[in-house]
């Protein structure tokens, strides 16, 4: 049973030091979510923008259409 509550510290052991060995690890997730914050509120506004133009194309081709 000592073979085995060895083994479970050294498993315990590697994981804390794999978990702690990066402190700059929530910096980058909060990095990524402004990324695809300000990516959404981009793509908003050019939606915003556009989209009477792109509806009236819409609207154009299917005056077309016999």
């Amino acid at each position: 049973m000592t073979q085995f509550n060895a083994a479970l510290f050294t498993l315990r052991a590697w994981l804390a030091s794999r978990i702690d060995s990066d402190p700059e690890r929530g910096a980058a997730m909060v990095e990524y979510g402004l990324l695809v914050g300000l990516i959404a509120v981009l793509s908003i506004a050019v939606l915003l923008v556009l989209g009477p133009a792109i509806a009236q194309l819409f609207q154009d081709v299917v005056d077309a259409l016999p």
